[in-house]
């Protein structure tokens, strides 16, 4: 389909975009705190209750590539595509479970990153580092990854050439830096507004066009199986649904596991806003099934995309009168916007803590961190745009096939060290190395082409494959040193730290200094650090 550039649809566009810079910039003086500290720049200030915490974990986990590359995939092979449905459902009793805890136990030791956690739950710097490097390593692809999605939209406009692109981002990085997580919360109350208007509009008027749901299906049904790589509407064979719950499985493990998953829920107002959201979250699951089906109305309203992540805009521009155009490109770049700045935050707070007031500066002040971390936010954004400028789009996507076998190699750290310390420190960073090789070489086998292996005769999501092999070696080298009696790390945290009775809701915690490790506030009171 011709993309052509339209006044109205554009103009709509522009306004909206430069209404939500508004937004971002105006972030900095709402719920007002010292942005000098990282804890108020990097987490909100800890203070989001369960209406902004929505928002904001809605706006971080629902990207706009999602909006571009799910319907993608279910218009190129089927119901293969729908596995980030059942994945989106599993995350959340996992989130439940998990996320409440570390926000106690970051609460009481003012850990603003998962690393911090493994640091001190752990005294292991090297798995610390490990979790930080990983972190940063599986984040910057999906930032890249947001710029494509404002990519397809621009170019369906018919904006084509990079500054456009580098303007946004200009854009996203000012308000980034001044506002800090605010700037996202706030904005993530629009975006996820327009996308509801959006998918609402589209699943209720398309389908009048194209004669109903059935006639839909129908479509997709005889379409699918005659494509060059034949798809289904059901996935048919035992590898395929295997692969299906593995992808789901694997997913969902590894979702709430990214540093920007992480960055959002710990900076919610308590472990129980944790809790509720985890509980309401699933409404987005329910618009992202809607938005799946517009692959499959792609296919009934007989559009032949250049390419697969033209299909949801193709599909726009068929349907949709030019004002509407501009509000439903809005709403896609706008998406792009929320989940790039928490992620750009998320590996500046990586980065700072855990890598920089780790080994350059240790006697760092508030200020200083703060600082440092604003400008590795800067870094973070330039480092993706030039990602996507100077290199081919596909290999974006490669890398970030690599994300999810990444972040779920630091699970045994992260996950099961919220409940159990049995596993010594040295055996889970020999594990992770096994986990990442692993998943190297079966991506590097596969030529970045696929994220399901076949192996002993089972086609799973690599990223189990991985995890499995670093699990085996964690336990199995954790049950040698301890029947060798080798001497195990030291724990900072204590049972209390896990225990939410006394955790007042929005206590502060006791700023740290260079010679001691902070405590917070239990009941709103301070209480003396530990040494």
């Amino acid at each position: 389909m011709a993309h052509n550039t339209n006044a109205v649809a554009l103009t709509v566009f522009c306004l909206l975009f430069v209404s939500v810079t508004v937004l971002g910039f105006i972030a900095a003086r709402w719920r007002r705190g010292d942005l000098s500290k990282l804890d108020e720049w990097g987490l909100g200030g800890r203070r989001f209750g369960t209406v902004i915490t929505w928002f904001l974990l809605g706006g971080d986990l629902y990207t706009a590539y999602t909006f571009i590359a799910v319907p993608a995939l279910v218009f190129g092979v089927g119901a293969a595509g729908f596995f980030a449905l059942p994945y989106t459902i599993i995350v959340y009793p996992l989130a439940f479970i998990a996320l409440p805890r570390l926000w106690i136990v970051a609460h009481r030791r003012g850990y603003v990153t998962p690393a911090d956690f493994v640091r001190g739950r752990f005294g292991s710097r090297p798995m610390a580092t490990a979790v930080a490097a990983t972190g940063l390593l599986a984040t910057m692809p999906y930032i890249a990854l947001q710029l494509v999605g404002i990519q397809v939209v621009l170019g369906a406009m018919g904006i084509n050439g990079d500054w456009p692109l580098i303007i946004a981002f200009a854009i996203l990085a000012a308000y980034t830096y001044q506002s800090g997580l605010r700037a996202p919360a706030l904005i993530a109350i629009v975006k996820d507004l327009l996308i509801y208007l959006t998918v609402i509009v589209a699943v209720i008027y398309i389908p009048s066009k194209l004669g109903g749901f059935g006639a839909i299906f129908d479509a997709a049904g005889k379409a699918l199986p005659q494509k060059e790589k034949p798809g289904a509407l059901i996935p048919g064979t035992a590898d395929a649904q295997t692969a299906y719950a593995t992808l789901a499985l694997g997913s969902a493990m590894a979702l709430f596991l990214y540093p920007h998953a992480l960055t959002g829920a710990l900076g919610s107002r308590s472990a129980d806003t944790v809790r509720r959201n985890a509980a309401i979250l699933p409404a987005y699951s329910l618009v992202l099934g809607l938005i799946a089906l517009f692959g499959f109305m792609t296919i009934a309203a007989g559009i032949t995309p250049a390419s697969p992540n033209d299909a949801v805009p193709d599909l726009f521009l068929k349907f949709f009168p030019p004002w509407f155009e501009g509000v439903a490109f809005a709403a896609i770049a706008i998406g792009a916007l929320v989940p790039a700045a928490v992620m750009s935050i998320a590996a500046a707070n990586l980065f700072t803590r855990n890598l920089y007031r780790e080994f350059i500066r240790p006697d760092c002040t508030p200020e200083r961190e703060s600082q440092v971390a604003k400008l590795a936010s800067l870094f973070v954004k330039v480092g993706a745009l030039v990602f996507v400028i100077v290199l081919p789009t596909e290999y974006a996507i490669d890398l970030q096939l690599l994300g999810g076998v990444f972040i779920l190699q630091t699970l045994p750290a992260v996950a099961i060290g919220l409940y159990t310390r049995w596993l010594d420190a040295r055996a889970m960073l020999i594990g992770w190395a096994a986990g990442m090789a692993v998943g190297i070489y079966m991506a590097v086998d596969l030529d970045f082409k696929a994220s399901v292996y076949k192996f002993l005769g089972i086609s799973a999501y690599e990223a189990l494959w991985a995890l499995a092999a670093n699990l085996i070696v964690a336990v199995a080298l954790t049950a040698i040193l301890r029947a060798v009696g080798a001497g195990d790390s030291a724990d900072e945290t204590t049972a209390s730290d896990f225990d939410e009775r006394g955790v007042a809701e929005g206590a502060e915690p006791l700023p740290a200094t260079p010679e001691e490790e902070p405590r917070f506030t239990r009941e709103g009171e301070p209480t003396r650090p530990r040494r």
